[in-house]
């Protein structure tokens, strides 16, 4: 496993239906955790990169309706 972090920011602050629909990114492997604040414009995910790509995190929130642009990387954290 290959813990990877992304800073990503939201085209509009998340309300109470986005973040329903975020909590079934945990359903979808390779997401470990997502951290945002109700109001906020910022989402944390940490995902494990053997599994999912900068692109492919993106494109699964995306599909869940969460909008958000392309990652700032932040680096890699120490495997697991």
């Amino acid at each position: 496993m290959c813990k990877t972090e992304i800073h990503l920011e939201l085209l509009r602050p998340l309300d109470e239906a986005m973040l329903g629909r975020l909590m079934r990114a945990y359903s979808i492997y390779g997401f470990l955790k997502l951290d945002a604040q109700p109001g906020g414009r910022t989402l944390r995910v940490t995902y494990d990169a053997t599994r999912l790509t900068d692109e492919q995190v993106l494109s699964e929130l995306r599909r869940l309706g969460i909008p958000v642009v392309a990652p700032a990387r932040t680096g890699s954290l120490a495997a697991g």
